[in-house]
């Protein structure tokens, strides 16, 4: 009995999930367009000659994606 509950939960879920994101397909380019700039700042922040560490790089990555600083200028 319990297990059909929780499989009945991860179907639903999926379910729900699928949807929303059919309905709302920009809240994924935007996540998306999120992950690739933190990817590439954090990219270029890299350690060589630099005295940042691991924690500030992920940190810096984060501010830098997240601002409004259009593409072109870095």
């Amino acid at each position: 009995m319990v297990r059909m509950k929780r499989k009945a939960f991860a179907v639903g879920l999926v379910a729900t999930t699928l949807a929303v994101v059919a309905v709302v397909p920009s809240c994924y380019t935007r996540f998306e367009t999120s992950r690739q700039n933190f990817q590439q700042y954090f990219r270029d922040l890299d350690p060589t000659g630099n005295s940042l560490n691991p924690v500030e790089r992920i940190v810096f990555s984060l501010v830098l994606a997240n601002s409004d600083t259009p593409a072109g200028q870095k």
